[in-house]
């Protein structure tokens, strides 16, 4: 199989050199750098499998680059960032990112989770962001339809269907959850996430018979939704 190309666009050098240092130990062929705009002007000139873009940027953020090669470009994302504000996370998933790592993170996980993005990319199994199929999502409004009904959902509820509905067929754990959706959070524990899942499942149920089975359990691992 041929090595994946790998572009990362980090601006603090000790930190690109371990990502860096990671991807190419796991087999990919990994190039840097730190800026935006030269990162777009390499994606033009050459497409990569993924990338890694770091949110602050000296020149262009993160977002900025990211809007941009949605333009020309269909490449998986993984944001970095050392914010923390739920804001951040979905403001990333709506404008194409595929992943949000934050800082500091550990580079054998990233490597990692690079590795299942690219399997799924080159499998076919993952929608692009929003494109759950028998989902509206109004971004602008907040607010997620299921086969043309708009859902009543608390804060959280739509969060949380929101996050899954950027990746149908992606599972993630209570963990993984529980850090995007409930970031900062006070009072709250895993079984959060299985109260919401179980209230969300309720109003799809409402909409369609099968609506709630559009969202798996995976014994052990997490949760997915159907894409």
């Amino acid at each position: 199989m041929e090595q994946p190309r790998i572009l990362v666009v980090e601006d603090e050098q000790a930190i690109a050199d371990t990502i860096l240092y990671a991807l190419r130990t796991d087999g990919m062929l990994a190039q840097h750098c730190t800026l935006g705009g030269d990162a777009l002007a390499c994606l033009r000139a050459a497409q990569a499998d993924l990338v890694i873009l770091d949110v602050g940027l000296p020149d262009l953020s993160g977002f900025e680059v990211c809007r941009t090669l949605r333009t020309f470009s269909d490449a998986p994302v993984i944001f970095l960032t050392a914010r923390h504000e739920e804001i951040d996370r979905i403001v990333g998933l709506e404008i194409g990112a595929d992943d949000y790592v934050v800082k500091p993170f550990s580079p054998r996980e990233l490597a990692a989770r690079v590795r299942a993005i690219l399997r799924r990319a080159r499998g076919g199994a993952t929608a692009r962001a929003g494109e759950a199929a028998g989902f509206t999502h109004d971004q602008d409004g907040a607010r997620l339809a299921y086969h043309g009904h708009w859902l009543a959902l608390t804060r959280y509820e739509y969060l949380l269907l929101a996050w899954l509905v950027a990746h149908p067929g992606r599972i993630y754990s209570r963990a993984q959850l529980m850090d995007a959706v409930w970031a900062g959070a006070l009072d709250t524990s895993d079984r959060t996430v299985d109260t919401h899942i179980k209230t969300l499942r309720a109003k799809l149920r409402e909409v369609s018979a099968e609506g709630a089975e559009r969202i798996r359990t995976h014994r052990g691992m997490g949760y997915s939704l159907e894409p």
